[in-house]
């Protein structure tokens, strides 16, 4: 949901920070104060598309950013695909727009396009009246909405559907893989059997590369490790240039030690370790000699290990980072070098395949198809019912289902398209939803369409602008109910001028025009119950408020409270 709007520089607006609470959050004051603003403001957050005149009057630039709180794993794999960061289930919104026509767009902080904004934007809030981000206006959605009021039975038929969707798409696409032209075929056959031959001869070995690079390392220093070799035996066995060697003082220093140690038990223990030392000096020396007597290394050696080092980093280079990928590609190439060379066979087996799978996915599309159009009898039957309870008495819905009966154009969904339809008046045809006029006719469709399918609406924000253009009494006491049974599941914003809309509000939000003689601003405030009586008794009775009106709104709050406790 919505949890915080923070806007600068929008037309009247200076700068307002707003925190919205759950349940039904509802906006009045003056005509002219600024609602419209609110809603154009949080329109342009979500992607859509706005003029620079919103920005206010004598600024170079306007800023508008809105926190939500969600819980989707759709979001979650759009902003891991977009490389953008999340966590606790939060998600920052921002949009800066600029004189000079530049919109800068950020979601959590990283910089994204206008459309990515949109894309994030329409899964977390929908529109509902004189502007376009509605998500029921999009046909391709229906389909999902229709599936998930359908419920477990719709689910199970669907989830079925999906397996053997899936396999179709791997048998069809292995099948188009091998029956491709001829030509190409033979092509690609000789493509890999060349690879194959070249990373089979190179003979490679896992972490001989590595292996060849130590020993390579070794001969090219090969001349200095004998020199250390001669040298060190030479120090420690026969004394070097000094003429004593290390053996020899060690031994000196061990008949010194013998000769006192009568005198100073102490000596005894440092003469045992110092015999320890001659027994590992003369190992030492053993092996050093046995080192220096092997002989020099062989020279030719080194230019057969810068031969075989050649020809690996060249396999590297072709076929992988390591000798263990190369290895993996001659693997996968050698597959499909098999699968190319019984490609008639194959094909054929992949066409029975298909056949089955095919007859399979038909059977169970068709069944798919029959579990919808039940579902949307009672669909029909129940968004009827809430448009005649919203006083729209000749109003019609239908849920138009049409299933590809010829052809194999299977989708994720089936072979079914679905558009929900609507005859707002007796005698008119059945129409799509965005072909609908007027903008509280519309708003009042959504929100009974929104009412029944409120426990499947993913979407968690739901703003309802206009939704009292041409009703009052009995009608609007009616929108006011299925309002604030929707906000039971949904966050609800609704921009109203009816009272009885108002009383409904669990957060009511007043907004007003102020001027200081140079500049005029629209500010907002939260209403407590004293204001909101005050307020509620304005919009009955005007600018003009009597005593009547006062008693009035205590009477309709009351009312509201009552109807929200049941």
């Amino acid at each position: 949901m919505l949890l915080q709007l923070d806007i600068q520089n929008i037309a009247l607006i200076d700068k307002i920070s707003l925190e919205i609470a759950p349940g039904l959050n509802v906006l009045t004051g003056e005509t002219g104060a600024g609602k419209s603003i609110l809603i154009d403001s949080i329109n342009a957050v979500l992607g859509e598309r706005v003029n620079r005149d919103i920005i206010r009057n004598g600024k170079e630039k306007a800023f508008i950013e809105a926190v939500f709180e969600y819980d989707s794993t759709y979001i979650n794999d759009i902003l891991n695909e977009l490389g953008i960061e999340h966590e606790d289930g939060s998600l920052i919104l921002s949009r800066e727009i600029s004189l000079s026509g530049k919109n800068t767009c950020r979601i959590n902080g990283r910089l994204v396009n206008v459309s990515v904004l949109k894309q994030v934007g329409q899964l977390l809030l929908d529109i509902h009246g004189q502007h376009d981000n509605q998500s029921l206006l999009k046909t391709e959605s229906h389909i999902d909405l229709l599936d998930a009021f359908g419920g477990e039975t719709i689910q199970k038929v669907k989830s079925e559907y999906h397996c053997l969707f899936e396999e179709y798409k791997t048998v069809k696409s292995k099948l188009k893989g091998i029956v491709g032209d001829k030509g190409e075929i033979e092509r690609r056959m000789d493509m890999l059997k060349f690879q194959i031959d070249e990373i089979k001869n190179a003979k490679l070995k896992e972490g001989e590369d590595e292996e060849l690079l130590k020993r390579r390392q070794l001969l090219a220093n090969s001349e200095k490790i004998m020199n250390a070799i001669h040298s060190s035996y030479e120090f420690l066995s026969e004394g070097g240039n000094s003429g004593k060697s290390a053996s020899y003082n060690i031994n000196k220093a061990l008949l010194e030690l013998a000769a006192v140690q009568k005198y100073d038990e102490g000596l005894i223990p440092l003469s045992e370790k110092l015999e320890s030392v001659v027994y590992q000096l003369e190992d030492i020396c053993e092996e050093l000699r046995a080192r220096r007597d092997e002989g020099d290394f062989d020279p030719d050696e080194l230019s057969v290990i810068e031969e075989r080092l050649d020809i690996i980093t060249r396999v590297k280079r072709k076929y992988g980072a390591g000798i263990k990928e190369a290895l993996d590609f001659l693997k996968k190439s050698q597959i499909e070098y098999d699968e190319l060379l019984q490609s008639e066979s194959l094909a054929e087996d992949l066409k029975n395949q298909l056949v089955s799978i095919t007859q399979k996915l038909r059977e169970t599309a068709t069944k798919l198809h029959s579990q919808r159009e039940k579902a949307a009898l009672i669909l029909e039957s129940n968004i009827t019912a809430e448009l005649e309870n919203l006083e729209m008495k000749n109003a019609r819905f239908k849920v138009n289902i049409v299933i590809e009966e010829t052809k194999n154009n299977f989708t994720k969904n089936g072979l079914d398209n679905v558009e929900f339809l609507i005859s707002s008046n007796a005698g008119e045809p059945l129409k799509p939803l965005s072909r609908i006029a007027s903008g509280g006719e519309m708003s009042r469709i959504m929100l009974a369409i929104k009412t029944i399918l409120a426990n499947v609406d993913a979407i968690p924000t739901l703003i309802f602008d206009e939704i009292d253009t041409g009703i009052s009494g009995k009608a609007a006491q009616k929108v006011g109910e299925k309002l604030s049974y929707i906000s039971r599941t949904h966050q609800v914003i609704c921009v109203t001028h009816l009272s009885q809309l108002a009383c409904m509000a669990d957060n009511h939000l007043y907004i007003e025009k102020n001027s200081n003689g140079e500049n005029t601003y629209t500010t907002v405030r939260i209403l407590d119950e004293k204001g909101r009586i005050q307020e509620i008794a304005r919009i009955i009775g005007g600018s003009d408020i009597t005593s009547i009106a006062y008693k009035h709104a205590e009477e309709l709050l009351h009312s509201a409270e009552n109807f929200k406790a049941k």
